[in-house]
């Protein structure tokens, strides 16, 4: 097996640590095809070395009915980090909150929108007239009007198609940022930015998951949380779709 090592030299000490825990987790869950890791030291994480090959119809069906299985190993709390981690974690380089809440909406409110969607109007990345509808509609989202009975699922939570690596044996899941939280968290993103067989995924996904009717209504819910997390890294365009998707929701 071949190994290879995605480096950070000032990466803070627990960064691949964290990143380490998020792959095994996610693999013990026996769902998507996870990568193996083989090292983690504080500068680098080693894993194995993908040959990476355009993924099938059937492959992005296979990786749908996969990621139902690794949600529906579940977590102990929406955002429960990784089982035997310690701390938060990270979403690209930026901090993750991981603490423990029986509730999705206030999670995602308070840990998933809120403090990115500061950090973006503090760079002037998102400005105060487009933050107040994002926390109005927090609120809404933190008081459990948009809650279900779906408990806390498996996600790999940084479910961009850059994170999906086709392979020779199918689909397989890289660079997460695992925790506890909902399972169309992992679909927003992956409608976000587009995936390969994008479609095939989500409905297979769907079938195995029994999602509800209705659910794709959601997917703008879920997806302010990268875009957030974008507006902070990536600049204004993404707070302002954040904006507009929060405005589009209240006005509902």
């Amino acid at each position: 097996m071949t190994v290879f090592r995605k480096r950070w030299d000032s990466a803070p000490s627990d960064f691949f640590a964290v990143e380490a825990a998020g792959l095994r987790w996610l693999g013990a869950a026996g769902g998507a095809p996870v990568v193996d890791v083989i090292e983690v030291e504080q500068d680098h994480i080693g894993v194995e070395r993908l040959q990476p090959v355009p993924p099938s119809r059937e492959d992005a069906a296979e990786f749908g009915r996969g990621l139902a299985r690794t949600h529906a190993a579940g977590a102990a709390a929406f955002g429960q980090g990784p089982d035997g981690w310690d701390g938060d974690g990270y979403i690209g380089r930026q901090r993750l909150s991981l603490r423990p809440d029986d509730r999705w909406g206030r999670f995602y409110a308070e840990q998933r929108m809120l403090p990115y969607a500061r950090a973006a109007r503090d760079l002037d990345h998102l400005t105060v007239r487009q933050l107040a509808p994002i926390e109005r509609l927090a609120e809404r989202i933190a008081a459990g009007e948009f809650d279900d009975d779906r408990p806390p699922a498996r996600i790999h939570g940084d479910l961009w198609s850059g994170n999906l690596i086709g392979t020779g044996h199918g689909i397989v899941l890289i660079d997460p940022a695992a925790h506890g939280g909902h399972g169309i968290t992992d679909l927003a993103m992956l409608a976000l930015f587009g995936a390969p067989h994008l479609d095939t995924i989500l409905a297979a996904y769907a079938e195995a998951a029994e999602l509800p009717a209705g659910w794709r209504e959601l997917i703008g819910l879920h997806q302010l949380h990268p875009l957030l997390v974008h507006a902070v890294s990536h600049g204004p365009s993404y707070g302002s779709e954040a904006a507009a998707i929060a405005i589009r929701y209240l006005a509902a």
